[in-house]
């Protein structure tokens, strides 16, 4: 599939000028599709869970992002293994969506993976981005505008780090595809200022984290700003999705290591 013609020589999207009303039209609908299908749909019910627990004392609740799915060992290891598909397929329908349309993956930032600008630029983010996060996270604790996090609550089998894993990289790969390269992308096809545009994609991010409380939050709405920064100056998805995977793999498989010794995170005294 050709890109098309009035992609610029630095690799930006088609401009809104060159859209027909019937083909911004079709975007317009292309994004509620996809946002309902994933994130827009997980925002939602991000906000009606804070709500709840607002309403039942923010502080004193407790949310689990690798929940126990069940009490048989392999049905579990099965029902995890289904959600990191789904949440790798989410992020390939962004894609695929992007390509048919004419973008190539290089065009999008996940073309062939290079190691000094993808895997060291994501070392680096995930190190500005996840101790700062940490520390957020201890002081929405502190002053009450957070639930109790637990990372996972799979049981010790000997597939619970790796399924940490794949879920820490699905979590990324979904993530960075969809509330970056996919929106920013489409955004800037529909003629939205590229300000306004990652100021849309991190609210989004923030919203869907909300089940976490206030603290996560406004966290993930800062991350998607400094993501959506590097993603427009770099132009690679790449290095967002290993820095994402790592930092979720920290908090998940730290957890199931250590959690013996985090009871302090949870504390809210």
């Amino acid at each position: 599939m050709s890109e098309p013609d009035a992609l610029t020589a630095a690799g930006g999207p088609v401009g809104a000028k060159s859209l027909t009303p019937a083909e911004r039209r079709a975007y317009q609908i292309e994004i509620l599709i996809v946002l309902a299908v994933t994130f827009g749909l997980s925002a939602v019910t991000a906000v009606l869970q804070l709500t709840d627990f607002v309403l039942r004392g923010l502080a004193g609740q407790s949310v689990a992002l690798n929940p126990r799915r069940s009490y048989f060992s392999l049905i579990d290891l099965g029902l995890n293994i289904a959600a990191v598909t789904q949440l790798v397929a989410w992020g390939a329908l962004a894609a695929y969506l992007l390509w048919r349309s004419g973008f190539s993956l290089h065009r999008i930032g996940i073309g062939r993976f290079r190691l000094r600008p993808d895997l060291l630029g994501g070392i680096g983010l995930a190190a500005l981005i996840g101790v700062p996060g940490l520390g957020l996270y201890v002081l929405a604790r502190a002053i009450g505008i957070s639930a109790e996090v637990v990372p996972t609550e799979l049981s010790d089998n000997w597939w619970r780090i790796p399924v940490l894993v794949a879920s820490a990289f699905a979590n990324g790969w979904a993530e960075e595809v969809i509330v970056v390269g996919y929106l920013l992308t489409r955004f800037e096809q529909l003629g939205l200022n590229p300000v306004k545009a990652v100021i849309w994609s991190s609210v989004l991010r923030g919203a869907y984290h909300l089940y976490q409380g206030f603290g996560a939050g406004l966290g993930n709405l800062a991350m998607g700003l400094v993501f959506g920064y590097v993603y427009r100056r770099w132009g690679r998805l790449w290095p967002l999705v290993i820095a994402h995977g790592i930092i979720d793999t920290v908090a998940f498989v730290g957890y199931a290591l250590l959690a013996q010794h985090l009871g302090w995170l949870g504390d809210t005294t």
